[in-house]
Parts: C-alpha cells; sequence; structure tokens
C-alpha cells in the first residue's frame, strides 16, 4: 500500500515522470492552454503556477531559476514579459481546470487546463455525439401512388391552364420522339408509292401506245394488202 507516499507515478519512472512533466509545462506556457488527462493537469498545475510567480518577480536569478525547468528559453521569455506582467495584481490562481467527457478507447478522464485570462480561447471542445438517424416507415408502393396521383393531377391541370406551355423532357425522351416521328415518314413514304403504283403503271401503257404510231399504220393497212389478189381472181373469173 502506498502510505504516505505523495503525488502520482502514472506509470512511469521518476526520469521519464519529471520529463513528462516539463514538456507539459513548457507547452501550457506557450500556447497557454492544452489538452491532457485530469491527473496530469492536477500535477502540473503548481509546477507552472510556480514558474509565473517566478516570471512575476523578474529579476535574474528568478530568470534563471525558470530556465532550470522550462525546456525553451523564448517560453522563459514570454513568462517575464507577458504572462507575469498580466498576473502582477493576482495572488495566486493564474491556472482553471476544467473538466472533459472521458477519452475514447480507454475511458480516461479528460480536461483542459489554460490561463484564467486567457479569454481569446475558443469554446473548450467537445465530442460530436453520433445518433442513428430515425428511419422512415416502410411505404407500400399502394400508399405512394395514391400521394403522388393528387400532384400528376394538379400538374396536368396546370399545363392545361398555362397556354403554350412547352413539356420538359429528358434526352431520351428526345430520341424516342425522334425515331417514332422517322417511323412515322418512313410509314408514309410507303404508303404514298403504293397509291401511286397504279398510276404509273397506267401512265407507262399510254405511254407506249403513243410512241408506237407506224404500227398502227401497218395493221390498218394490212388488209388492203390482203384483199388485191382476192380482187384480181375475180377480174380473171368474169373473163
Amino acid at each position: 500500500m502506498r502510505h504516505r507516499v505523495h503525488g502520482r507515478h502514472l506509470g512511469r519512472d521518476t526520469a521519464h515522470r519529471l520529463s513528462l512533466y516539463r514538456n507539459l509545462v513548457t507547452d501550457l506556457l506557450r500556447y497557454e492552454r492544452i489538452v491532457t488527462t485530469e491527473a496530469k493537469a492536477k500535477e502540473i498545475r503548481p509546477m507552472a503556477e510556480k514558474v509565473i510567480t517566478l516570471g512575476r518577480r523578474g529579476d535574474l536569478h528568478a530568470r534563471r531559476q525558470a530556465l532550470k525547468f522550462v525546456y525553451d528559453p523564448s517560453v522563459v521569455k514570454k513568462v517575464f514579459d507577458d504572462i507575469g506582467p498580466r498576473m502582477a495584481t493576482r495572488p495566486g490562481g493564474y491556472l482553471r481546470i476544467t473538466g472533459m467527457e472521458p477519452r475514447k478507447g480507454d475511458g480516461a478522464r479528460m480536461a483542459t487546463i489554460e490561463l484564467v485570462d486567457f479569454v481569446d480561447a475558443p469554446p473548450t471542445p467537445r465530442p460530436n455525439r453520433v445518433t442513428a438517424a430515425p428511419t422512415a416507415p416502410a411505404r407500400t408502393t399502394a400508399a405512394a401512388t395514391a400521394e403522388l396521383a393528387p400532384t400528376a393531377r394538379e400538374a396536368e391541370t396546370d399545363d392545361a391552364e398555362v397556354p403554350g406551355a412547352e413539356a420538359v423532357v429528358s434526352d431520351d425522351g428526345v430520341e424516342e420522339a425522334a425515331e417514332a416521328h422517322l417511323d412515322d415518314l418512313a410509314e408514309a413514304a410507303d404508303d404514298a408509292a403504293a397509291e401511286l403504283a397504279p398510276t404509273a403503271r397506267e401512265a407507262e401503257a399510254t405511254a407506249e401506245v403513243e410512241e408506237s404510231p407506224e404500227a398502227t399504220s401497218e395493221a390498218e393497212d394490212a388488209p388492203v394488202n390482203e384483199s388485191a389478189p382476192a380482187e384480181d381472181g375475180d377480174d380473171k373469173a368474169e373473163a
């Protein structure tokens, strides 16, 4: 049992734990707000407040003491030039710890630690809860048709009331209409050709008759030539 043992081990040995604390304090003073576990935030809070108190003192010895703990000299400069003067009238209590929702995965308790005058900070990030979207009840085909029927009738009425309304069709509808029109033209051409065929045959026959007048004259002269020998025979009989 850990009787009379102060602090949290955090599953690390002494050197690793001290390095973790120094890193967290350095980042906290650099960004003035960080998100970490609640146990780590409670551990680094007194350490960071001691560094800010050194910044309020502002002498050379205090600066060297702060450099022993904080890794980045630029952060120490910020503490002595900016954060320390801001906290000059505040006797302690420079930091605020705000609890957050547990971390997903291991369920660790999370928290934000920030300076109390960090007014420009965005609101504490909260994870968005994912909830299932409500499912609509399944509708039958008959119910859907019954719902759409009044809308269709209203659309037809609107088209009839508006003069010159043009139907908007899709590309597939345009292609089908064009194909139907071409089929109608082809059928009309076939019907016209069928109607004109007898007239064309009669015209051809008339043209053939008109083009052969010599044959007609020969046919008319043929009986005359045949009757000539008969007349000679009669004359001989009379003689």
